[in-house]
């Protein structure tokens, strides 16, 4: 995956600003806490019950996945540019950064539906194309194991695919990553419209939402936009603009949800996911930018670096909690009682979720990848033997 430019320098990367010493980026570690927050606000108010003007707000949030595609591709893009790491070590590497949780947390899903009687809700079939990250190719397994963990099988893709898009010429120049950001904005508007010729229900909404091809186009805008900003590209707004606008394209759901229904292909439900994919990646880039110039952005810091870090496994676990509880105790009643269980859920859900990043998901990342495939060092040629003071003997 060598991406040398030897036209263009590659920007200057500004030194680390979080202490674990594996952010190079540390404002995208902290978006990661807030995408995966809007995600489990969304489920709270759709699983447990309404708050009012919170609810509204994040009516659709599961657009954080799709903020999630975008930073997967840019994160990818910046740092293996230029970097020559065989396909095999890469995608090990992916492996071994995405499957122990996924197969823990799905234990636990599986272990809470049998404890709740639901075992109906699991079949052995999508435990299987879960444990081997093709369950969303499908919509009969496509919650598989734990529900959460569908879009893992769209990552899995990804990884697949990344090694030959860093191969395309497109990626390599500034012309052809302008047309890549115009074709794919073209892109999402027309999977969105596809939906058209797609039958309602069940199946138009794993055609747009679940498919690991109808998300490709969020992945590969972020391959382009982390290209751009690791050879000098500066995006057009900043970082506030660009959080200002991604919070506008969420407020301006709201009124749309008065007049279409989310079951409609033209609704918001499938255009609060598809159609941020600009958005995202304009919000991605200004953040590396920001970092890049030095600029303190109030994402780096200590505490919110460690809470992007619980992002994935919170991601993962937090509608666990959400389904134990609902399984226990049922919905609540009332204002004061829901916001109680939002609270509950969030705090218990969050504390899960350091345990699993430190027990679990961060210990046997490092793990597998020491016992995988590895960059293969360069050969250090040997010293060229000193001559002899001695005369040399003949016959």
């Amino acid at each position: 995956m060598r991406q040398a430019n030897p036209a263009r320098p590659r920007a200057r990367r500004a030194p680390a600003a979080d202490l674990s010493g594996r952010d190079r980026l540390p404002s995208l570690t902290g978006l990661r806490f807030w995408a995966a927050l809007l995600v489990v606000l969304y489920h709270l108010s759709r699983q447990v019950g309404e708050i009012p003007y919170v609810s509204d707000t994040v009516w659709y949030g599961r657009s954080g996945v799709t903020f999630f595609f975008v930073l997967s591709g840019f994160v990818l893009a910046w740092t293996y540019d230029g970097k020559a790491v065989p396909a095999k070590v890469f995608l090990w590497r992916r492996f071994a950064r995405i499957w122990p949780l996924m197969v823990a947390t799905g234990a636990l899903s599986v272990a809470v539906w049998v404890w709740l009687g639901q075992t109906a809700m699991v079949s052995a079939k999508a435990v299987i194309t879960n444990l081997l990250l093709v369950h969303a190719w499908m919509p009969d397994t496509v919650k598989g194991a734990n529900p959460a963990a569908w879009s893992l099988s769209d990552e899995a893709w990804f990884y697949l695919v990344f090694p030959l898009l860093m191969m395309l010429p497109a990626f390599r120049s500034g012309r052809g990553r302008r047309w890549i950001w115009a074709l794919t904005c073209v892109g999402v508007v027309l999977v969105w419209m596809s939906g058209a010729l797609v039958e309602p229900g069940s199946t138009r909404v794993w055609a747009l939402d679940y498919l690991p091809l109808s998300r490709m186009l969020q992945f590969v805008l972020g391959v382009a936009a982390g290209l751009a900003v690791a050879r000098g590209w500066r995006p057009p707004v900043g970082l506030w603009s660009a959080a200002a606008l991604t919070a506008g394209w969420h407020l301006v759901l709201i009124p749309w949800s008065w007049y279409t229904s989310d079951a409609d292909w033209y609704g918001p439900y499938h255009a609060s996911q598809l159609l941020s994919t600009p958005v995202f990646a304009l919000l991605v880039a200004a953040a590396a930018r920001a970092d890049l110039d030095g600029r303190r952005t109030g994402l780096g810091g200590r505490w919110a670096v460690r809470l992007g870090h619980w992002s994935f496994a919170w991601y993962l676990i937090h509608e666990i909690v959400i389904r134990s509880w609902l399984g226990t105790y049922g919905r609540p009643q009332g204002l004061v009682d829901t916001a109680l269980v939002w609270l509950l859920v969030i705090v218990v859900s969050q504390a899960l979720s350091g345990l699993a990043y430190h027990g679990v998901e961060h210990p046997l990342e490092r793990l597998l990848r020491g016992a995988g495939p590895q960059v293969p060092r360069p050969a250090v040629p040997r010293p060229a033997a000193e001559p002899s003071a001695e005369p040399a003997r003949t016959g």
